[in-house]
């Protein structure tokens, strides 16, 4: 496998959960960084996840990680920034961290593989595209059920 590859793999895992989040939340790029041997693809969810339902968003992973067989390997219960570790069978590194204002933040890191170049992701964010700010923004998107102050 080589970098290429494994920014593929990381593509996959990503959307794999994306696709799990139900309701579905609103997504974009992080930054894709590339190392000597590996490569971390990030996406932001642009969704505000409430303090109230930040559980509920941790859930959703976690299930969603143990049916594919993923080795959860740490779980952060903070109720304002829980955050959940996890590997896969074949290596790679994947996290959910909640930050600021509720903004989540998934993360899969390759394990050391072949020197290559790295193509952007071909996978469609569901929000409008930040590339060339500075950073992305906080959470700006409501949700009925992953905003609410109530449950």
């Amino acid at each position: 496998m080589n970098m290429q590859d494994a920014a593929l793999r990381a593509d996959g895992i990503l959307d794999s959960v994306m696709a799990a989040m139900s309701p579905e939340v609103k997504w974009t790029h992080g930054p894709t960084t590339a190392g000597s041997c590996d490569i971390t693809r990030r996406r932001t969810v642009m969704t505000i996840i409430s303090v109230e339902r930040r559980g509920s968003f941790l859930g959703v992973v976690d299930r969603h990680w143990r049916k594919t067989g993923y080795l959860i390997k740490s779980i952060h219960d903070d109720r304002e920034f829980p955050a959940i570790f996890a590997q896969t069978d074949d290596g790679f590194g994947v996290s959910l961290l909640i930050g600021g204002e509720g903004q989540a933040f998934f993360e899969v890191d390759s394990p050391c593989v072949k020197y290559s170049e790295v193509a952007d992701s071909s996978s469609k964010p569901n929000t409008p595209s930040y590339e060339g700010l500075e950073s992305i923004p906080r959470p700006n998107i409501h949700s009925d059920f992953w905003s609410a102050t109530k449950v």
